[in-house]
């Protein structure tokens, strides 16, 4: 019987060991990942602190090590601009809460002082947690009162005092959503007000230039570059205007709700002084109290329509540089209608060569942002009860796409459209080419002759005029109806 049971023990060693073995190499790994953010967070303060202050160490505690033993999921950070808003709203929370007797002023000015710093961008490198964390931007949340607790000093307490009248609920989606608001209203809108400028100027200056027409990739009736480019324009402002109508509800923030939605420990008058605070110190006059304390946080319903008015925006941005380098195509052997900026050569191979470069990132920013929509959009659906908790992918993406954009429509204004010039000969010849003016030559000889004369001219590839005068159109009709500019008019003729 012992020597039948002697496998049993050793296989049953050989587990134990390998347990503890698969333990050590967890604990190990953990270690590793707090031992390699304490380290980089080290060397950027000795490298890059602007105060002249290194502290040369981390500053956060307990909580924000187990988040970064936890979260080792993608190497990518919360957006610093959310982080610098937790920041904003500390230091305004504990000076209101000094001013209601909750908390001792001294004690309030440290933490105000602290949270300064970070807005600043003092101690970026004191948070390392991974944007891929938990749902409601928790360990955020407390890596903020941990840096801010350290920095104030004179042992100030994490949650007691940096995060009074505030839960991670609350407080971390109103976060997200001044940082949208902040970078919508003050880098995209005047990004986009740059673009429908440049867009517009171009609008003037081509109102004259008359080119084919194109509908389904096929030609129709004349156009003038102006009124394309006008078209143009007008999406751009209605972009604006859609952005700036979301941006009503992105400002109001759940702050205040604490856990639930309910206020439970907060103080009746806190959340709108906080808010009055931040919207002096700011400027963002958006900054406003919900419509519903529980709607505020159980959704995310305002960044998922600031999310849906930025796809929009991508879309339109679609149109137009799609637009752009297909008249750009050529020299020889495309459409030819427009000259863009060389900006570097196009090929390594073919010399000479330039490409529709700006357009091309224009085009690739788009899909970028269409496809952080997406996820958007599903994560808003995972507001569950009480609270939504997907808000650090949607602080991810929206706040990606903002910045995406912000830079192209800069980019595409200053380097795109601004330079870019007509070619004539490639306009003369589209709207002289098109077969589609004799449409103007319908309340004389009706559609159905039209259609003859047109598709006889394809057929023999002769002349529109010289097909018509043949088929009895009287050419003084044919010349004073056959205008390309008083048909490119249309109706204001």
């Amino acid at each position: 019987m012992a020597a039948k049971g002697t496998p049993r023990t050793n296989t049953k060693a050989r587990t134990t060991a390998k347990a503890r073995s698969n333990g050590k190499a967890r604990t190990t790994s953990k270690a590793r990942a707090v031992s390699k953010a304490r380290a980089v967070a080290r060397t950027r303060a000795r490298s890059a602190s602007p105060n002249g202050r290194p502290s040369g160490r981390p500053l956060w505690g307990g909580e924000t090590d187990k988040a970064v033993q936890n979260f080792p999921i993608s190497g990518e950070t919360v957006p610093v601009s959310v982080i610098y808003w937790l920041a904003r709203i500390k230091g305004a929370a504990a000076a209101v809460n000094a001013e209601l007797g909750l908390l001792p002023k001294a004690t309030a000015g440290r933490i105000e002082r602290a949270s300064r710093e970070i807005a600043a961008g003092e101690h970026d490198s004191q948070f390392p947690i991974d944007v891929f964390q938990t749902g409601s931007g928790t360990s955020s949340n407390m890596n903020a009162n941990e840096v801010i607790a350290t920095l104030a000093g004179g042992g100030v307490h994490a949650n007691d005092q940096v995060n009074m009248g505030q839960s991670s609920n609350d407080v971390f989606p109103s976060a997200v959503q001044l940082a949208a608001l902040d970078v919508a209203q003050n880098e995209l809108l005047p990004a986009l007000k740059t673009l429908e400028r440049s867009l517009a100027r171009k609008a003037a200056s081509f109102k004259n230039v008359v080119k084919a027409g194109r509908t389904h990739l096929m030609d129709a009736v004349p156009v003038t570059l102006g009124q394309e480019f006008g078209g143009y324009a007008a999406q751009i402002a209605l972009a604006q205007e859609r952005i700036s109508s979301a941006l009503v509800h992105v400002g109001q923030i759940p702050l205040g709700g604490t856990a639930t939605g309910t206020g439970l420990n907060t103080h009746p008058k806190f959340a709108a002084r906080v808010r009055a605070r931040l919207r002096r110190e700011s400027g963002l006059r958006q900054i406003d109290a919900p419509k519903d304390a529980f709607e505020a946080q159980a959704s995310r319903d305002a960044l998922v329509e600031l999310s849906g008015a930025l796809k929009v925006l991508a879309v339109s941005l679609t149109k137009i540089a799609g637009d752009l380098a297909l008249m750009g195509s050529g020299p020889r052997a495309g459409i030819g209608e427009l000259f863009l900026p060389e900006l570097q050569k196009g090929s390594s191979i073919m010399p000479g060569k330039v490409n529709p470069v700006i357009p091309e990132v224009v085009l690739q920013v788009a899909a970028q942002v269409i496809g952080n929509d997406a996820a958007v959009t599903v994560a808003g659906t995972q507001g569950q009860f009480e609270l939504n908790v997907r808000i650090p992918l949607m602080a991810r993406n929206v706040l990606g796409s903002l910045t995406l954009l912000s830079n192209t429509c800069r980019v595409f204004a200053e380097k795109c459209i601004d330079g870019i010039e007509v070619n004539r000969s490639g306009t003369d010849a589209s709207a002289g080419g098109t077969l589609a003016v004799a449409t103007a030559l319908n309340g004389a000889i009706g559609y159905d002759k039209g259609t003859e004369i047109v598709k006889k001219a394809t057929a023999s590839g002769r002349p529109l005029r010289e097909v018509a005068l043949e088929a009895g159109v009287n050419a003084k009709l044919y010349d004073s109806v056959v205008n390309l500019r008083r048909i490119a008019r249309g109706n204001q003729a």
